[in-house]
């Protein structure tokens, strides 16, 4: 009997030569805009552990506004190639350039924003740990997160929005 609903139910169409297979997502994963953030988050979760730690092999060195910008600096080409690749899908080469030089800018509005919640810091509280100074780049850093996937989605690579 199986072999004769194989014979008679029509093998799938074979994809054109050259066209990817397109996935079918189920559930919330249907959004593009859902899987862009997934993966962001996957790859914030990467740059901001990165961040931290140079930032706290850092700061003792040069203080916390340098070390910040350094770490943030330092990890921003990581960054930018890490989302152009896993949460925008784009694999050419093309605007490569264009795009690590648009990244910097992001992570300079970055840079602002934790740099700027450093100086309240240390505006309200000039004895300040390096323990405090995490904590309020961390959650100055969220902020920063935001702004910057949307930077990323709506400029810089716009292009790919929808995959």
């Amino acid at each position: 009997m199986d072999a004769q609903l194989e014979q008679r139910s029509p093998a799938p169409a074979p994809a054109p030569a050259g066209a990817p297979a397109r996935r079918r997502h189920r559930g919330v994963l249907r959004y593009p805009l859902v899987r862009q953030l997934l993966r962001f988050t996957a790859v914030g979760v990467v740059c901001t552990a990165t961040s931290l730690a140079l930032y706290a092999f850092l700061r003792p060195y040069l203080g916390s506004q340098p070390a910040n910008a350094a770490a943030l600096i330092l990890t921003s080409l990581m960054n930018t190639a890490l989302n152009r690749r896993l949460t925008f899908k784009i694999t050419d080469r093309h605007r490569l350039k264009r795009d690590h030089l648009n990244g910097l800018i992001v992570i300079l509005v970055a840079l602002l924003i934790t740099g700027g919640s450093l100086g309240v810091l240390h505006w309200i509280n000039p004895d300040a740990t390096v323990a405090d100074e995490l904590w309020t780049t961390t959650l100055s850093g969220f902020a920063a997160t935001a702004v910057r996937f949307t930077m990323l989605r709506h400029w810089i690579f716009r292009r790919a929005r929808h995959r």
